[in-house]
């Protein structure tokens, strides 16, 4: 069965938000056989959803919506829908009393413009929204189905989870199943692993797909398995993965798609260890990708953001003599960094990074990019030197995923 994916609303078409509705509705109607045929971005004009509309429902039999059904004027989804459906907007008590519970709840004054929002089209079928205002609306017309939700991506989660995705599932029947498996790789850049793999990959089952997902730093390599047997899908996958674990036995850092920062916070709490980090060039990001995991407070007890060559000395112990001779974006001042940060926080395991982000900084010998990055533990110290092209964003965030990834090879060693 497939499925298109617009969004509305001219902030997604100028930048100033990142459709990540998209994606995470696409991952989420896969699980449960749906095939996403096409995602489109329209502004806020009736016109351009129009179009888009009819465009969509010549390719796919359901249509998810979001956006534009805000309370403001530039919110006109409801309006199109109408016009695009020959229906008319009529005021519904229930969606009013919904509304009228979440200000009673926040003690918040409602104004009319939140009122207009229990407005809702007289051929749709309502879905009420329990974390907003906006109602969901249900639409079907000559097999057409279009269901119509917010752009407040925790708002169209919640309607996703509890309420479309589970109506979806009831009111089509999947001929196909499919089932998805993620491995990160480590040691290999994308065509050297499809070098390394060449043998397993011409030698997939019919019903097998493998796809590339390169990352900084690591590949993840995503396994699909589509059968009109779920037993049948469950067992190819098991076969096929048995068959990459060997292939790739010693390069595998998970076996799923997790972010860096969550793999190596497993490894953490397997392991019983903590971590601290000593940051210059990436300015706490490291720090921040591992607290950004839920318990992160069991395995990391703190960072030194040592901008300066004074809190270099101050707080990490960092010799005045070291940075003279080889200067801060060195090999040196990095582990002393490192060792410093397992005195002073008290860790089992340091990661310390300095560098020259840009765009400027750089010299001939330490152009901008350069970043050294170090990982001590109380029994080894392991250090490298990147040099990461690209704007300075592109250059932190590779260098955190480096951090990730040399962190993860050094506790690996000891599991």
């Amino acid at each position: 069965m497939d499925i298109e994916i617009i969004t509305i609303g001219d902030e997604l078409l100028i930048g100033q938000v990142v459709d990540t509705n998209s994606a995470w509705i696409g991952r989420e109607v896969n699980k449960i056989g749906f095939r996403v045929v096409r995602r489109t971005a329209v502004g806020d004009d009736e016109e351009d959803i129009l179009a888009a509309l009819e465009a969509a429902s010549r390719r796919a039999p359901v249509v998810l919506l979001t956006g534009g059904l805000g309370p403001t004027k530039d919110d006109i989804t409801l309006r199109t829908l109408c016009r695009y459906f020959d229906c008319r907007l009529h005021f519904s008590d229930e969606v009013m009393a919904n509304i009228e519970q979440l200000f009673g709840r926040s003690g918040r004054a409602m104004n009319e413009l939140t009122r207009n929002q229990a407005m809702v089209p007289d051929k749709a079928t309502v879905i009420q929204n329990r974390v907003g205002t906006a109602p969901c609306t249900w639409f079907e017309r000559d097999g057409l189905t279009l269901v119509s939700m917010p752009g407040v991506p925790s708002e169209m989660k919640w309607l996703m989870s509890n309420e479309i995705i589970p109506r979806l599932h009831n009111h089509f029947r999947q001929d196909t199943f499919i089932k998805h498996r993620s491995y990160r790789i480590s040691d290999f850049t994308e065509s050297a692993l499809a070098s390394y793999i060449a043998g397993f990959e011409d030698n997939m089952p019919s019903g097998i797909k493998l796809a590339y997902l390169p990352q900084a730093g690591s590949i993840v390599l995503r396994l699909s398995a589509y059968s009109d047997s779920e037993t049948a899908c469950n067992e190819a996958m098991t076969l096929v993965c048995r068959q990459l674990e060997t292939c790739l036995q010693g390069h595998i850092i998970s076996d799923d798609d997790s972010p860096l920062e969550a793999v190596v916070g497993r490894m953490l709490k397997s392991a019983g260890a903590t971590v601290a980090t000593a940051e210059s060039c990436t300015g706490g990001a490291i720090a921040a990708a591992l607290t950004s995991v839920a318990g992160s407070s069991s395995y990391f007890l703190g960072s030194i953001i040592a901008y300066s060559n004074t809190v270099k000395m101050n707080t990490l112990y960092i010799y005045p003599a070291t940075l003279k001779a080889f200067g801060a974006v060195s090999k040196e001042v990095v582990e002393e960094m490192a060792m410093g940060a397992l005195q002073a926080i008290g860790s089992d395991y340091a990661i310390a990074t300095s560098g020259i982000a840009g765009p400027s900084g750089g010299t001939p010998l330490k152009p901008v990019g350069t970043v050294w990055i170090s990982v001590a533990s109380r029994r080894k110290v392991v250090s490298k030197e990147f040099h990461f092209a690209g704007e300075r964003e592109h250059v932190i965030r590779r260098a955190v995923n480096s951090g990730l990834l040399m962190l993860c090879n050094a506790v690996r060693e000891t599991l």
